[in-house]
């Protein structure tokens, strides 16, 4: 605890919920890019085709559709509780995917049915993460809090992909999955040390609409709020133009750009995914002395630049080293898009607000599946460049377009 003190890094740690949901929270991270890296290989091989592997990608992301219902869950019954619930489906998942492989009847449609499933649960994990945050964490750490939390995702890809690949060349998918399975249902033990007694929001005790009249409520807030609106319209873009081009496109790249195998796709991804971890460290450090909404546009363009050039190479080594650099930036980018819609949302909004912001994710199933038959017709540079070229157009287009609320130095998004 004196370390802790000490280091302005480690201040969120300061909060017992923090301390059981952070490992869990990289648990699950874990466990989601081993699986990632276990069952795209496996798509990419058993089909051979790019077009199955960026439709099971977009598969990942199908419950963003639905992201609003769990955020206003979690308003209901407690962030926790549902968080918990998603944690245990993910553990029933994983066991019967690991029986699938273990008996030898694992083949592209069970995979994808499963994966279906599966995507309608676990884009809202990221939600449900912020929220708890958001409700555990006091104000002037919130900051620092959210780019702690974020190194759970970026050190798990890396750990998680390198594992992923391992574990299957060594131990065959079967075995690689009963990993898994353990790394998950260590994830739901520590979820139940995770969050407070559930907030109680003013609306609740002035008669509590329905369902349908919350989600209307969020939707006419998101719309209504300027600097939510063009946050969102910033979150889908990214999510569209430059997440497809780093993630499951990556084993395409690995395969059929740079000739290499799964252990080099594994490297792959967790160039990216180390980046993105010097930079969460680096906004965990000193994210009180930025200003949130201007270096949110700065690094989304940075970001989408460095996509381009990334979509050109044809050397594995030059390939990770602006994946790296990307990574980095992407940090810079998403963490403070995060900070802005927990600073300033109505709490009693907040949990739908933040489900209206998973919706944004969907961009990226959209992105995916766009990009299979792009990349098939004219190649992964071509796609790229498209990709990347139309990103910082609209990136630039909303920055002009909210210039106000977004840049102002004096604007309540840009306040240290």
């Amino acid at each position: 605890m004196s370390l802790i003190a000490r280091a302005p890094a480690l201040a969120p740690f300061q909060i017992r919920s923090f301390r059981f949901q952070w490992p869990s929270d990289l648990l699950a991270s874990w466990a989601f890019e081993m699986e990632g890296v276990i069952l795209g290989w496996f798509v990419l091989v058993s089909t051979g085709s790019v077009l199955a592997l960026a439709v099971f990608g977009s598969l990942q992301f199908l419950g963003t559709l639905i992201s609003p219902l769990f955020g206003m869950a979690g308003d209901r019954i407690g962030n926790r509780n549902v968080l918990l619930l998603m944690r245990l489906a993910y553990l029933i998942l994983a066991t019967c995917l690991a029986t699938l492989f273990l008996t030898g009847l694992a083949s592209p449609v069970p995979v994808f049915i499963l994966a279906t499933i599966m995507g309608l649960v676990r884009p809202s994990d990221i939600t449900l993460r912020n929220l708890l945050v958001g409700e555990t964490m006091p104000s002037d750490y919130l900051m620092r809090a959210m780019g702690v939390s974020r190194t759970t995702a970026d050190s798990a890809r890396i750990v998680g992909a390198l594992s992923g690949a391992t574990l299957v060349a060594a131990l065959g998918s079967g075995l690689a999955y009963v990993a898994v399975c353990g790394v998950y249902a260590t994830c739901l033990a520590l979820t139940f040390g995770v969050g407070i007694r559930r907030l109680r929001v003013v609306s609740e005790t002035e008669g509590r609409p329905t369902a349908l009249g919350a989600l209307r409520q969020g939707f006419a807030y998101v719309w209504s709020t300027p600097v939510v609106r063009a946050v969102m319209f910033l979150a889908f873009l990214v999510n569209f133009a430059a997440y497809p081009l780093t993630g499951s496109l990556l084993a395409y790249v690995a395969k059929d750009v740079y000739g290499i195998d799964q252990t080099g796709l594994g490297w792959l991804i967790a160039s990216f995914a180390g980046g993105a971890l010097c930079g969460s460290i680096l906004v965990s450090m000193y994210g009180t002395h930025i200003r949130p909404a201007r270096t949110m546009i700065v690094c989304t363009l940075v970001w989408l630049s460095l996509n381009l050039v990334f979509s050109w190479l044809t050397v594995p080594l030059l390939g990770e080293m602006v994946l790296f650099v990307a990574g980095f930036f992407q940090s810079f980018c998403m963490i403070p898009m995060a900070v802005i819609l927990l600073r300033i949302t109505n709490p009693a909004l907040r949990g739908c607000v933040m489900g209206v912001r998973m919706l944004a994710v969907y961009g990226m199933p959209l992105g995916l599946l766009l990009s299979g038959p792009l990349v098939e017709w004219t190649g992964f540079a071509a796609t790229g460049t498209l990709y990347s070229v139309l990103g910082i157009v609209f990136t630039l287009a909303i920055a002009v377009a909210w210039r106000t609320e977004l840049w102002d130095r004096a604007a309540p998004v840009n306040v240290r």
